[in-house]
């Protein structure tokens, strides 16, 4: 049995609102939760793959300032 984690978190995520969406992301980092990290990949490539190229510059550079 194939499960794609890409396709089970955008099915799962699919009618959340902006709230629901908010407070995922909010409450997986606030508990430090390991299972929850492919779920935050797969945000992270659905916001790459929407940004244009200033807002991929700008992901860029807060990622390089926080790991400072």
């Amino acid at each position: 049995m194939d499960i794609s984690i890409r396709d089970y978190i955008k099915n799962n995520f699919k009618n959340a609102n902006e709230n629901d969406i908010k407070n995922s992301i909010e409450t997986s980092i606030k508990e430090q939760d390991e299972e929850a990290l492919p779920g935050m990949g797969v945000f992270f490539e659905l916001t790459w793959q929407n940004s244009d190229e200033n807002l991929q510059k700008q992901i860029i550079n807060n990622l390089k300032q926080s790991l400072k």
